[in-house]
């Protein structure tokens, strides 16, 4: 850090070790920690500790919970013959609060990447595998994102749940509502046709 040193420096240091923190932006949250009355600190390293220790997996869906099974594997209003596959619990939330669809998730912790050393069984694979064997899940809907390694993702699973018995589906890529076709690239426009379905 430029003009701290000590427990400041610090601060910063590790404010900037958080995704999307780059070191200006660390160097104005350690400042306001200083500049806040004491309570604020204490507060935000009873959250730090409090998260670290209560939050879990859930053993249903693998998402993170402070209680097990999570609120939403507990929810009999909710439909069991659903299971949404999504890569990180970032993507239940954005799922969530788009309140359009009402089944289950598994969550996978991350995406099949050989480059970076992530094969399936870094992920909740074997997790899900003996989900599907005792529950009344019909219909599992890959949402591994559209990059290289949702795809690979996506297409492995596809190739393991397939002789299991159940429906797999994908979610559509395509063409964002309110967008020009012109200023969609190449991989857009071929996803949007694969996914095209029926009109009117």
């Amino acid at each position: 850090m430029l003009y701290f040193s000590g427990p400041v420096a610090r601060l910063a240091d590790e404010f900037a070790k958080l995704p999307g923190i780059g070191p200006k932006t660390a160097q104005r949250l350690a400042l306001h920690i200083l500049n806040a009355p004491p309570e604020v600190a204490q507060g935000l390293a009873r959250a730090l500790v409090e998260v670290r220790q209560a939050v879990r997996r859930c053993s249903g869906c693998c998402n993170l919970t402070d209680e097990d099974p999570c609120a939403i594997c507990r929810d009999p209003s909710r439909n069991h013959r659903l299971l949404c596959v999504v890569e990180e619990p970032r993507d239940v939330i954005a799922m969530e609060k788009a309140r359009g669809y009402r089944g289950l998730y598994h969550v996978l912790h991350g995406a099949i990447s050989p480059m970076e050393g992530i094969g399936p069984e870094q992920l909740t694979v074997k997790e899900l595998l003996s989900r599907l064997a005792d529950s009344q899940v019909e219909e599992v809907i890959l949402a591994a994102n559209s990059d290289v390694e949702g795809e690979t993702t996506a297409l492995y699973l596809a190739r393991l749940l397939k002789p299991l018995g159940v429906k797999v589906t994908r979610i559509a890529h395509g063409i964002p509502v309110g967008a020009d076709l012109e200023y969609a690239d190449a991989m857009t426009l071929n996803k949007a046709l694969e996914g095209r379905g029926e009109f009117g």
